[in-house]
Order: C-alpha cells, then structure tokens, then sequence
C-alpha cells in the first residue's frame, strides 16, 4: 500500500517473505486506478450494510452524528481506501509457495494493526485502528494487502497482473 512505500518499508516486507521461503513471482511499481481499486475490493451491499453499522456505533459512542444511512458509512470506506490506494505507488506482487496465502497472512497479521500480534508487519510497524481512520475519515494505514483465501488471491492477480507477467522458475 501508498504507507509502506512511503515509508521505506518494501525491503522489510520482502526479506519477510523471502525469509519465510515464499517465491515472487510477479513484482512491479504501480499508481493504481480508480477502476483497479474497486475491481480489487469487490465489495457488495451486504458488506458496505455490516461495516456501515460499525462506523454508526462508533460514531455513537464518541458522541458524533449520524447523518446517513449505514450502508453509505459502509461504501465510505471503500472510497476511503481507493482515495488512499491511488494516492501513491504500490509494489504489487504475487507470491508462490506451499500455503502461501495462509502463510502471508500470518505474517501481514490483522486487518486493523492496533490488534495485529506483535512479530508481524502490521503488528511491528503501525499504530493505527478502524476507530482513528473512521473518525478522520480515512483509511486505515496498514502496510499491506494479503488476500483471504486462493480463490480471492487468483482473482486480485488478475487486476494487477497479465498472465505473461507471472514468472515461473525453481
């Protein structure tokens, strides 16, 4: 993501999953687009409805108001997180190995780097949290996009990625 670019962090990210024994197999230095962003999050209504419903109670609880349905909180942060993703260049990349979308996200950590366990990327070099960006309107600052399962990770490859770009090597 635009922060760990901006803060000089790809070599730490990349001795991190080189370190673990997982292959690059595909890098390069983008700005993304609009269309990318949206196309990489791939978010539907019932998701924009249950995130929206959050910001609602956080904004509650801090005694802010509530000036709009749920699912528009909810659509907010994705257009937080295009703002924030085509602000900047991204190293994007595709890693190949025994397990590996289970193994990066291990070491990526959790979503929100206030809860991430120390020990990983997100969890060593950010502070941030959903109830921080949520109140400045932003997105949340954590380093690094890991996708959730194989199926979601073939999916995003194909946003960044053209099939020739894919090395393959032992």
């Amino acid at each position: 993501k635009p922060d760990g670019v901006q803060r000089g962090l790809v070599g730490e990210i990349f001795k991190r999953v080189e370190r673990v024994g997982l292959k690059i197999v595909a890098l390069k230095m983008v700005v993304p687009t609009e269309d990318q962003c949206w196309t990489h999050y791939n978010k539907n209504d019932e998701w924009f409805a249950k995130k929206g419903e959050r910001t609602v109670s956080e904004r509650q609880a801090v005694g802010l108001p509530v000036d709009k349905p749920a699912i528009e909180y909810g659509k907010d942060i994705v257009r937080a997180l295009v703002k924030f993703m085509t602000s900047g260049p991204v190293v994007a990349m595709v890693l190949s190995g025994n397990q590996a979308v289970g193994i990066v996200a291990k070491l990526v950590g959790g979503t929100e780097p206030l809860t991430s366990d120390v020990g990983t990327i997100r969890g060593d070099y950010t502070l941030d949290s959903y109830g921080l960006a949520s109140l400045d309107e932003r997105a949340v600052r954590n380093l690094i996009h890991c996708s959730d399962k194989p199926e979601e990770a073939q999916r995003e490859m194909q946003i960044w990625f053209k099939p020739e770009e894919l090395i393959k090597y032992r």
